[in-house]
Protein backbone atom coordinates (compact mmCIF):
# COMPACT_ATOMS: atom_id res chain seq x y z
CA UNK A 1 0.00 0.00 0.00
CA UNK A 2 1.04 3.61 -0.52
CA UNK A 3 -0.54 7.04 -0.09
CA UNK A 4 -1.03 9.76 -2.73
CA UNK A 5 -2.95 12.92 -1.82
CA UNK A 6 -4.28 11.18 1.31
CA UNK A 7 -5.73 8.34 -0.82
CA UNK A 8 -4.55 4.81 -0.07
CA UNK A 9 -3.74 2.50 -3.01
CA UNK A 10 -2.98 -1.21 -3.11
CA UNK A 11 -0.14 -1.68 -5.63
CA UNK A 12 0.67 -5.30 -4.71
CA UNK A 13 -0.05 -6.57 -8.24
CA UNK A 14 0.12 -3.32 -10.20
CA UNK A 15 3.77 -2.76 -9.27
CA UNK A 16 4.74 -5.54 -11.71
CA UNK A 17 3.06 -3.64 -14.55
CA UNK A 18 4.24 -0.20 -13.48
CA UNK A 19 5.76 1.49 -16.60
CA UNK A 20 8.56 2.97 -14.51
CA UNK A 21 9.49 -0.44 -13.12
CA UNK A 22 8.41 -2.34 -10.04
CA UNK A 23 11.34 -1.32 -7.87
CA UNK A 24 10.95 2.45 -8.07
CA UNK A 25 7.29 2.35 -6.97
CA UNK A 26 7.88 -0.40 -4.39
CA UNK A 27 10.39 1.84 -2.61
CA UNK A 28 7.36 3.77 -1.28
CA UNK A 29 5.45 0.78 0.06
CA UNK A 30 3.81 1.80 3.33
CA UNK A 31 4.74 5.46 2.79
CA UNK A 32 3.39 8.72 1.39
CA UNK A 33 4.30 8.98 -2.31
CA UNK A 34 2.54 12.26 -3.13
CA UNK A 35 5.63 14.29 -3.96
CA UNK A 36 7.37 11.70 -6.16
CA UNK A 37 4.04 11.02 -7.92
CA UNK A 38 3.80 14.70 -8.85
CA UNK A 39 7.45 14.89 -9.89
CA UNK A 40 7.58 11.73 -12.01
CA UNK A 41 4.35 11.90 -14.06
CA UNK A 42 3.70 14.38 -16.85
CA UNK A 43 0.09 13.44 -17.71
CA UNK A 44 -1.37 13.02 -14.23
CA UNK A 45 -4.96 12.83 -15.51
CA UNK A 46 -4.08 9.77 -17.59
CA UNK A 47 -2.21 8.11 -14.72
CA UNK A 48 -5.11 8.64 -12.31
CA UNK A 49 -7.35 6.55 -14.59
CA UNK A 50 -5.10 3.58 -13.95
CA UNK A 51 -5.03 4.40 -10.23
CA UNK A 52 -8.81 4.32 -9.73
CA UNK A 53 -9.15 0.50 -9.52
CA UNK A 54 -6.29 0.44 -6.99
CA UNK A 55 -7.99 2.81 -4.53
CA UNK A 56 -8.88 1.06 -1.27
CA UNK A 57 -9.38 3.89 1.21
CA UNK A 58 -8.41 7.27 2.57
CA UNK A 59 -6.41 8.45 5.54
CA UNK A 60 -8.32 9.38 8.66
CA UNK A 61 -8.64 13.16 9.24
CA UNK A 62 -6.21 13.01 12.16
CA UNK A 63 -3.63 10.94 10.24
CA UNK A 64 -0.71 13.01 8.85
CA UNK A 65 0.08 12.63 5.13
CA UNK A 66 3.85 12.72 5.52
CA UNK A 67 6.47 10.43 6.95
CA UNK A 68 6.96 10.59 10.75
CA UNK A 69 10.71 10.95 10.20
CA UNK A 70 10.24 14.09 8.09
CA UNK A 71 9.78 17.70 9.13
CA UNK A 72 6.17 18.67 8.34
CA UNK A 73 6.98 22.36 7.88
CA UNK A 74 9.86 21.53 5.55
CA UNK A 75 7.63 19.27 3.41
CA UNK A 76 5.01 22.03 3.18
CA UNK A 77 7.65 24.60 2.25
CA UNK A 78 8.98 22.43 -0.58
CA UNK A 79 5.47 21.85 -1.92
CA UNK A 80 4.82 25.61 -1.83
CA UNK A 81 8.14 26.22 -3.58
CA UNK A 82 7.30 23.77 -6.35
CA UNK A 83 3.88 25.39 -6.88
CA UNK A 84 5.53 28.82 -7.10
CA UNK A 85 8.13 27.59 -9.59
CA UNK A 86 5.40 26.10 -11.78
CA UNK A 87 3.33 29.30 -11.69
CA UNK A 88 6.41 31.31 -12.73
CA UNK A 89 6.84 29.04 -15.73
CA UNK A 90 10.38 28.05 -14.76
CA UNK A 91 9.71 24.41 -15.66
CA UNK A 92 8.82 25.29 -19.25
CA UNK A 93 11.78 24.22 -21.43
CA UNK A 94 13.21 26.19 -24.34
CA UNK A 95 12.98 23.71 -27.21
CA UNK A 96 15.34 25.73 -29.41
CA UNK A 97 18.05 25.45 -26.74
CA UNK A 98 17.88 21.65 -26.66
CA UNK A 99 17.74 21.36 -30.46
CA UNK A 100 20.83 23.57 -30.79
CA UNK A 101 22.62 21.52 -28.12
CA UNK A 102 21.92 18.33 -30.06
CA UNK A 103 23.02 19.90 -33.35
CA UNK A 104 26.31 21.19 -32.02
CA UNK A 105 27.03 17.80 -30.42
CA UNK A 106 26.45 16.11 -33.78
CA UNK A 107 28.68 18.67 -35.53
CA UNK A 108 31.54 18.04 -33.07
CA UNK A 109 31.08 14.29 -33.41
CA UNK A 110 31.25 14.40 -37.20
CA UNK A 111 34.21 16.82 -37.09
CA UNK A 112 36.17 14.46 -34.84
CA UNK A 113 35.76 11.56 -37.26
CA UNK A 114 36.50 13.72 -40.31
CA UNK A 115 39.79 14.84 -38.76
CA UNK A 116 40.94 11.23 -38.40
CA UNK A 117 39.66 10.35 -41.88
CA UNK A 118 41.36 13.29 -43.60
CA UNK A 119 44.60 13.76 -41.61
CA UNK A 120 45.15 10.20 -40.45
CA UNK A 121 45.87 8.88 -36.96
CA UNK A 122 49.10 10.74 -36.26
CA UNK A 123 49.57 12.34 -32.84
CA UNK A 124 48.13 15.84 -33.40
CA UNK A 125 44.97 14.77 -35.31
CA UNK A 126 44.48 11.96 -32.80
CA UNK A 127 44.66 14.35 -29.80
CA UNK A 128 42.40 16.93 -31.48
CA UNK A 129 39.85 14.23 -32.31
CA UNK A 130 40.04 12.91 -28.76
CA UNK A 131 39.30 16.36 -27.34
CA UNK A 132 36.28 16.76 -29.61
CA UNK A 133 34.95 13.27 -28.84
CA UNK A 134 35.51 13.79 -25.12
CA UNK A 135 33.53 17.03 -25.29
CA UNK A 136 30.77 15.23 -27.18
CA UNK A 137 30.55 12.47 -24.58
CA UNK A 138 30.41 14.90 -21.65
CA UNK A 139 27.77 17.15 -23.21
CA UNK A 140 25.73 14.25 -24.58
CA UNK A 141 25.68 12.83 -21.05
CA UNK A 142 23.89 15.90 -19.72
CA UNK A 143 21.64 16.19 -22.75
CA UNK A 144 20.42 12.60 -22.41
CA UNK A 145 19.86 13.31 -18.72
CA UNK A 146 17.26 15.98 -19.47
CA UNK A 147 15.48 13.89 -22.10
CA UNK A 148 15.64 10.87 -19.81
CA UNK A 149 13.81 12.88 -17.16
CA UNK A 150 11.07 13.60 -19.76
CA UNK A 151 11.60 17.30 -19.11
CA UNK A 152 11.91 18.66 -22.66
CA UNK A 153 8.80 17.71 -24.64
CA UNK A 154 5.22 17.60 -23.40
CA UNK A 155 4.82 14.03 -24.70
CA UNK A 156 6.70 11.29 -22.87
CA UNK A 157 7.09 9.30 -26.11
CA UNK A 158 9.00 12.11 -27.82
CA UNK A 159 11.38 12.43 -24.87
CA UNK A 160 11.97 8.67 -24.91
CA UNK A 161 12.78 8.66 -28.64
CA UNK A 162 15.41 11.41 -28.41
CA UNK A 163 16.75 9.97 -25.17
CA UNK A 164 17.32 6.57 -26.79
CA UNK A 165 19.09 8.22 -29.73
CA UNK A 166 21.44 10.33 -27.59
CA UNK A 167 22.37 7.76 -24.95
CA UNK A 168 22.17 4.75 -27.27
CA UNK A 169 23.75 6.02 -30.49
CA UNK A 170 26.02 8.81 -29.24
CA UNK A 171 27.11 7.29 -25.91
CA UNK A 172 26.62 3.57 -26.47
CA UNK A 173 24.57 2.88 -23.34
CA UNK A 174 21.03 1.45 -23.02
CA UNK A 175 18.29 3.94 -22.10
CA UNK A 176 16.41 1.29 -20.11
CA UNK A 177 19.46 0.71 -17.88
CA UNK A 178 19.82 4.45 -17.17
CA UNK A 179 16.11 4.87 -16.43
CA UNK A 180 16.02 1.84 -14.13
CA UNK A 181 18.87 3.15 -11.98
CA UNK A 182 18.44 6.91 -12.20
CA UNK A 183 14.72 6.98 -11.44
CA UNK A 184 15.42 5.04 -8.26
CA UNK A 185 18.07 7.60 -7.36
CA UNK A 186 15.59 10.46 -7.58
CA UNK A 187 12.82 8.48 -5.89
CA UNK A 188 15.00 7.81 -2.84
CA UNK A 189 18.09 10.06 -3.12
CA UNK A 190 20.99 8.96 -0.90
CA UNK A 191 18.81 6.34 0.81
CA UNK A 192 21.01 3.32 1.47
CA UNK A 193 19.80 0.07 -0.17
CA UNK A 194 17.27 2.03 -2.27
CA UNK A 195 19.40 4.57 -4.14
CA UNK A 196 21.65 2.62 -6.57
CA UNK A 197 24.13 5.53 -6.59
CA UNK A 198 25.14 4.79 -2.97
CA UNK A 199 24.87 1.00 -3.13
CA UNK A 200 28.59 0.46 -2.67
CA UNK A 201 30.37 -2.56 -1.30
CA UNK A 202 29.47 -2.59 2.43
CA UNK A 203 32.83 -3.96 3.56
CA UNK A 204 35.14 -1.64 1.64
CA UNK A 205 33.19 1.60 1.21
CA UNK A 206 31.13 3.51 3.77
CA UNK A 207 30.45 7.25 3.64
CA UNK A 208 29.48 9.17 6.75
CA UNK A 209 28.49 8.09 10.22
CA UNK A 210 24.85 7.31 9.36
CA UNK A 211 25.72 5.01 6.47
CA UNK A 212 28.42 3.30 8.53
CA UNK A 213 25.96 2.53 11.32
CA UNK A 214 23.42 1.12 8.84
CA UNK A 215 26.10 -1.11 7.30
Amino acid sequence: WLVIDRKVYDISHFCRRHPGGSRVISHYAGQDATDPFIAFHLDKALVRKYMSPLLIGELAPDQPSFEPSKNKKLVEDFRELRATVEKMGLLQPNHAFFILCLCHILVLDVAAWLIIWYFGASLVPFLLSAVLLGTVQAQAGWLQHDFGHLSVFSKSRWNHWVHKFVIGHLKGAPASWWNHLHFQHHAKPNCFRKDPDVNMHPLFFALGKTLSVEV
